[in-house]
């Protein structure tokens, strides 16, 4: 819960200095993080921070909008909401996003269903094979970044752990490889295997033969 957590310059020592402490310790420990919001307040900006502190420590989330009671809606007001909580942190594209009353406890019984399901996929593997086809895909619709002549390319890649879900993607030159396409592979991926309020972690490495030339 965010509420009471300030930037570290404006935090004062004691109770609220420990309180803060605590929390960011309950978040090293988590699997799965409830980002707790106030829906009536909308994204402040220590919400963002927060939730960049979250993916920073590669823990799965559930952004987990409260006080939905307290806002005016009608049929379309949680599709809008929900979409410019998206474009307010864009950095969690995977994050689901489940609108609740603590007062009324409307929809609290969705969290904890919710939350095992992200911690099942946070724990999933990618089959070797489904990986590489989609690798293959991906490359074969949108080709890949080039410098003095040399196309990045990756050849193969395999799921080396869980927790969070981390590939290895085995490439001829780490150094052609561009953020934005890496995004793109991620994306590629996640149309295919969501890792639903999961991050993923890409490793790129450079395949020995390359390395050798």
């Amino acid at each position: 819960d965010t509420a009471g957590i300030r930037k570290r310059g404006a935090i004062e020592p004691g109770v609220e200095k420990y309180s803060v402490l605590r929390s960011f310790q309950a978040i090293e420990r988590c699997d799965v993080a409830l980002l707790v919001i106030d829906a009536a307040a909308g994204i402040t900006a220590q919400d963002t921070h927060i939730a960049g502190y979250i993916l920073e420590a590669m823990k799965s989330v559930i952004l987990v909008a409260n006080k939905w009671d307290l806002v005016e809606k009608d049929e379309k007001t949680m599709a809008e909401y929900e979409q410019r909580i998206r474009q307010e942190l864009n950095f969690l594209p995977y994050v689901p996003v489940v609108f609740v009353s603590a007062l009324s406890g409307k929809r609290v019984n969705q969290i904890l269903p919710l939350a095992l399901q992200v911690y099942e996929e946070r724990h999933a593997h990618l089959p070797t094979s489904q990986l590489n086809r989609i690798l293959q895909n991906a490359q074969d619709m949108h080709q890949p970044p080039s410098a003095s002549g040399r196309i990045f390319r990756i050849y193969y890649g395999t799921q080396v752990r869980s927790d969070p879900p981390t590939f290895m993607l085995y490439c001829n030159d780490v150094r052609l490889a561009h953020f934005t396409y890496m995004r793109y592979i991620e994306n590629q991926i996640r149309k295919e295997y969501p890792f639903l309020g999961t991050p993923i972690r890409l490793v790129l490495k450079q395949r020995k033969r390359e390395q050798d030339t």
